[in-house]
């Protein structure tokens, strides 16, 4: 009988945790600004709920792929997106911009902490090498 083998799951970044929190967080805004425009019959119930909840699944995929460059991007796309969402709901220019001031909170503060992570990782590692 052989034993299963376990994945070693890979570490994830600082910065990429951080920006995935911040997309979940993002994608419950998109569920209920899609329940908002559905009842205040801004727009159709077929875009509404079509068009968010293309979004909802485009910000969850997004949280995925962060550990690409593209996945980077991607999100900064999603960025503006969720600001543009205002043209239905006018609330959602403030909100957006919130959230998009929250993500780069989020995509600065992370990169410093991971910086200094591998900073002292370095170190820790040359002082036990030495």
């Amino acid at each position: 009988m052989s034993t299963p083998r376990t994945r070693v799951r890979r570490e994830r970044s600082v910065t990429e945790s951080l920006l995935s929190i911040v997309l979940v967080l993002e994608a419950l805004l998109v569920f209920f600004a899609m329940l908002v425009a559905f009842g205040l019959r801004t727009v159709e119930p077929g875009l509404a709920f079509g068009g968010g909840g293309v979004l909802i699944l485009l910000l969850v995929l997004a949280g995925g792929v962060l550990r690409h460059s593209w996945g980077i991007a991607f999100g900064w796309v999603l960025q503006f997106a969720l600001v543009a969402i205002g043209i239905v709901l006018p609330l959602m220019y403030a909100i957006g911009a919130a959230f998009l001031a929250l993500w780069i909170f989020c995509f600065v503060r992370g990169r410093q902490i991971d910086t200094q992570k591998a900073a002292f990782l370095a170190a820790q590692n040359k002082e036990n090498n030495a």
